[in-house]
């Protein structure tokens, strides 16, 4: 396991960071960890959430037998006998799924594909061919309920948030900011740069899970028409 340091961040949670960049070795660390102390939880263990390059881990207080000068010190110490044991059965991050995410990239979706052809000095074309081209981590998920923040793009497709937001961006949105790309499960403001859209909902709360992707997912995009779009049949398609 790859040198990490431990935090409390309340009296119920930690945090375990492995460095402060965005990139996909530590952001397998983060998910090894997660599936080490998932597989190996302790008494009072709760939950733990992934981040870029961080995993917080949360506990009961109350359940925790007090063995050194603090009860944070305690949960931090069974930690790092866990990430440190010698655990072979444990491989890489475990329980991602691979998802083919459609978009349509049509103009009336992919509102911001003008304005970002002149930024980047890439045609509509490029740009479409360059995002759906490659493969995508979700390195974690928040800002609104599901949303994934995903990565890396390529670089040529790096780019600013708008400096104006946008008081309301479409449920299904895709969107392009800095070196990650994202999805937009709710209408909600936002300040991503958007290229297309998909009729998948990434947000259902009738459902028992309601979120459709999870940190340590993988994610590829396939290019749909707007035909395709509109008469997209599958029930976790959007109203």
């Amino acid at each position: 396991m790859t040198e990490c340091t431990i935090i409390s961040l309340s009296e119920s949670a930690l945090l375990i960071s492995f460095g402060n960049e965005i990139n996909l070795q530590l952001h397998d660390e983060v998910m090894k960890a997660k599936k080490l102390i998932e597989e190996m939880k302790f008494e009072g263990f709760i939950e733990t959430v992934p981040a870029y390059n961080s995993l917080a881990v949360y506990y009961n207080p109350l359940l925790i037998e007090q063995k050194e000068k603090t009860i944070a010190l305690t949960v931090e110490k069974k930690i790092r006998e866990i990430l440190n044991g010698n655990n072979p059965t444990i491989k890489q991050s475990g329980n991602q799924t691979q998802m083919i995410i459609p978009v349509c990239y049509d103009d009336e979706f992919g509102i911001d594909l003008d304005e970002l052809s002149q930024a980047l000095q890439l045609s509509k074309e490029e740009i479409i061919q360059l995002h759906s081209s490659r493969t995508y981590k979700v390195f974690m998920t928040g800002f609104t309920p599901g949303f994934p923040y995903m990565g890396i793009l390529d670089e040529k497709l790096i780019t600013k948030r708008k400096t104006q937001p946008r008081l309301k961006v479409d449920a299904g949105a895709v969107a392009i900011a800095g070196n990650q790309t994202g999805i937009y499960p709710s209408a909600t403001p936002g300040g991503w740069n958007i290229i297309g859209r998909t009729p998948l909902k990434l947000l259902d709360t009738t459902k028992a899970n309601p979120f459709l992707l999870k940190a340590g997912d993988e994610v590829k995009f396939e290019v749909i028409t707007k035909d395709e779009f509109e008469n997209y049949a599958p029930s976790d398609a959007l109203v």
